[in-house]
């Protein structure tokens, strides 16, 4: 890796907390994956099911409905897919498809078999967050002693199951799950503490784009007026040489990542 990679946003559902609805159909989700190609986008990260606090599960049919058919023409566009899934056969049918990446943001807890598809998959790369349990739940697990050390060892012990369960260690990427089961406090501290994330020794995404803890710091109850204040944390972020950020828009952001390159050299 020679720089901060920007994964952009695709969320083909109508109820994802910043953009729910505006790209639900399948015509308004490719034209958006395009602008964000067209932006520079390195990853587009494509999910069919949102995993907002409180968000209710859509059946696995539905989520493929939405998903594959969205995957299939970016490919074709030469765009690099992530399909953010927690279901392990939506991630056969994407990477059958030519997704590249799958994003979990379970990290394989909430399919036992999404093992078995990545280790199937040698090339894919798998994105492992932590995570304490699905939306409607998951903020009554946000309690930590120590929310970084808590964080990482649990990250850890996460990994050393998926090698046992066949995965191998080059495909694996980790994301400490911003806002899932996490309150403002914790969001900072983990930001914070970034590099003793990193000493786990993978490539680290991190997402933090217009989530509530940013609108609370702003006063921002719209989600699009936080993207300032996520610029800020990509260039941050890129400073500290994270694998990638997780974005709704892409050309600011890498604008961004290039001046913190430029100014390395």
């Amino acid at each position: 890796m020679n720089q901060t990679l920007v994964m952009g946003i695709l969320n083909v559902t109508p109820d994802s907390f910043a953009d729910g609805g505006k790209y639900f159909s399948k015509q308004d989700a490719i034209n958006q994956g395009r602008r964000l190609f067209n932006e520079g986008a390195d990853i587009i990260d494509v999910g069919g099911e949102s995993t907002r606090p409180g968000a209710e599960r859509v059946s696995e049919d539905e989520e493929i409905s939405r998903v594959i058919p969205v995957v299939t023409e970016l490919i074709k566009d030469g765009a690099k897919i992530s399909v953010d899934t927690m279901r392990s056969q939506v991630a056969k049918e994407a990477i059958a498809a030519g997704a590249m990446y799958i994003n979990d943001v379970s990290g394989g807890l909430a399919d036992e078999n999404m093992a078995t598809v990545i280790s199937a998959n040698p090339t894919v790369q798998y994105v492992v967050m932590h995570w304490r349990g699905h939306s409607k739940q998951m903020q009554e697990s946000a309690i930590y002693n120590d929310v970084v050390k808590d964080v990482k060892d649990e990250l850890d012990n996460r990994v050393s199951s998926l090698i046992t369960s066949g995965v191998n260690a080059e495909q694996i990427i980790l994301d400490p799950g911003i806002g899932f089961a996490k309150d403002s406090g914790h969001n900072w501290k983990l930001l914070q503490n970034i590099e003793r994330l990193q000493l786990l020794g993978y490539p680290l995404l991190v997402g933090v784009s217009r989530k509530r803890f940013l609108g609370e710091l702003v006063n921002s109850q719209n989600p699009s007026d936080r993207e300032f204040a996520t610029v800020a944390m990509t260039t941050e972020l890129a400073r500290q040489k994270v694998w990638g950020v997780r974005t709704h828009t892409v050309k600011a952001h890498k604008d961004a990542i290039a001046v913190i390159e430029r100014l390395r050299k």
